[in-house]
């Protein structure tokens, strides 16, 4: 295990899903972690609670992150926990919305390029006072970036959105010693997906991979905490593919 004594992170949406497997993970490492919820105060509460219960340090934070001013929000609550050091963000708080090009409204996609896009982008400039060298920005992509899977065009657009966003953050921060990578999950069993809960679902998703079996988020979730160490010291620009070997 990679080991992050000493380190503060801030992992968004991690209530549920891969972000409370990365908040998990990253404790787990000897993080002091930042639990940033929209609206699973009971859920952000519990992964406090399990994190607290190990030995680890870790607060829970509310922030609406479709909002305009979301970004800016949640980067001062973080200071004012964390002060002037911030060295982990995980920038895994996403929405899905799985529709056709003609179901797709105009709301529909503002909201997923609002979470998914402007908020990261903007929550990275308003940490950046506090992100120095060595520092380890990750986000999350999919791969729903690279492939076609399911009725998702415009969510598939976020993710691309992200994988070039890693690459110039990557070489404009650079010189400064913070490097910053993604994660591109597969198809995960999380609260977000409902297909899988089907058997037809299930049969279509362990279809498309090498590895026949789902993916549970702390799968996803020890790659980022790897992506966080220095154990990755020389990996920055890339996007890391996390998905049992789907669609080769």
């Amino acid at each position: 295990m990679p080991s992050l004594t000493g380190k503060t992170a801030l992992v968004t949406g991690a209530s549920r899903g891969i972000g409370r497997a990365s908040a998990l993970a990253l404790a787990a490492a000897g993080a002091q972690v930042l639990v940033h919820y929209g609206r699973g105060a009971k859920e952000a509460d519990e992964v406090v609670a399990e994190i607290s219960e190990a030995g680890g340090r870790a607060d829970a934070i509310a922030t609406d992150l479709a909002a305009a001013d979301g970004a800016s929000k949640l980067a001062r609550q973080a200071r004012s926990i964390v002060g002037d050091r911030l060295d982990i963000l995980v920038a895994n708080a996403g929405v899905l919305k799985a529709a056709t090009i003609e179901e797709t409204t105009v709301e529909d996609f503002d909201k997923l390029f609002a979470v998914n896009v402007r908020a990261p982008f903007f929550l990275v400039q308003q940490l950046l006072p506090i992100m120095s060298k060595g520092s380890s920005i990750v986000f999350l992509s999919s791969l729903a970036a690279r492939a076609v899977v399911g009725t998702e065009p415009a969510y598939a657009a976020t993710k691309g959105a992200i994988d070039t966003l890693v690459k110039h953050f990557a070489s404009a921060l650079g010189a400064r010693g913070i490097r910053v990578n993604a994660v591109a999950p597969g198809v995960v069993e999380t609260d977000m997906l409902n297909f899988t809960r089907t058997d037809a679902g299930r049969d279509d998703a362990l279809g498309m991979q090498a590895l026949k079996r789902l993916a549970q988020p702390d799968d996803i979730g020890g790659v980022i905490a790897f992506l966080a160490s220095d154990n990755a010291r020389w990996i920055t620009g890339d996007t890391i593919h996390v998905d049992g070997g789907s669609k080769l």
